[in-house]
């Protein structure tokens, strides 16, 4: 169990970093998270099956898991930059939100291309328009965000899209651990 105070959360990853259709093996990184006591939970969609035309693996996986991680805020990875395409992105979304996603996620910062402000937007849209996920889900921009100048214009697109009570850490984070050391030389 975690030493940390209860206002930080624990957070670890199904699925990766590969994205792939094993549900099985997806379960089993759930199950691992669950039993060390984590909060949080992601997960990286089945983005290449998703691209290839392949729904019913990547929503099964999704579904699957969201049920195995009940209790715990569940973000999806979409790999949104390995997507591109608008249709896949909004696809992706969809899918997540109609499982039960409570954050979408940019990227796993593993790949080529991490986080764009267009896939934010698609993302940020698909939440706006999902008729239970609209009022509670958020988004995660992870890939790419290096400085607080990089990150004003995702706070800005999510302020337009869900308004200023979504600018809150439950709906709104940026992942990228070198932004801490430019946030503390703008705060500096």
């Amino acid at each position: 169990r975690s030493r940390l105070p209860p206002s930080v959360a624990v957070a670890a990853v199904a699925n990766f970093p590969a994205g792939g259709t094993d549900i099985h093996a997806a379960l089993r990184d759930v199950r691992q998270i669950v039993a060390a006591g984590a909060q949080e939970g992601d997960v990286v969609l089945p983005w290449r099956a998703l691209r290839d035309g392949d729904t019913a693996s990547a929503d099964t996986l999704l579904r699957a898991v969201r049920k195995a991680s009940a209790g715990l805020r569940l973000k999806v990875i979409l790999e949104s930059g390995e997507l591109q395409d608008e249709a896949l992105i909004t696809r992706a979304a969809q899918l997540a939100l109609d499982a039960g996603a409570d954050m979408l996620k940019t990227s796993t910062g593993k790949t080529l291309h991490g986080a764009t402000l267009a896939a934010a937007d698609l993302m940020l849209r698909a939440i706006k328009a999902h008729p239970t996920a609209q009022a509670h889900a958020g988004l995660k921009v992870s890939g790419g965000i290096r400085r607080v100048v990089d990150a004003l214009p995702y706070i800005a697109l999510c302020r337009q899209q869900l308004g200023e009570a979504a600018l809150q850490p439950q709906r709104l984070r940026i992942g990228a651990s070198s932004l801490l050391d430019d946030i503390e030389a703008v705060l500096g």
